[in-house]
């Protein structure tokens, strides 16, 4: 079985996002500010497979399979989504609602 191709909008999604931190961080904040556990964990993987999981992996020295896990379908470890943030060059801030 053959993994899922990209479409030429996710192709275009992941070249505009890939090397632009605040477009990263923009799109992060929108999947955190809607409370959506699933969402936001598929976010911050859709922002890893944009820097290619191989790449992303060796960069922040971290294992290809543990990456896989941010899909949306699976909860991977808080310390994992730190791990994970920090390697996008992004942290987490806290701030009251307003």
């Amino acid at each position: 079985m053959r993994g899922k191709r990209e479409t030429p909008s996710e192709r275009a999604f992941t070249a505009k996002h890939r090397d632009n931190p605040r477009a990263i961080a923009k799109y992060l904040n929108g999947a955190l500010s809607t409370g959506d556990p699933v969402l936001i964990m598929k976010a911050i993987g859709d922002m890893v497979r944009a820097q290619g999981v191989t790449r992303f992996s060796q960069n922040a020295g971290m294992r290809r399979d543990n990456l896989y896990r941010f899909n949306g379908e699976s909860s991977p470890t808080f310390d994992r989504v730190i791990d994970v943030l920090q390697g996008l060059n992004m942290h987490l801030m806290v701030k009251p609602r307003k």
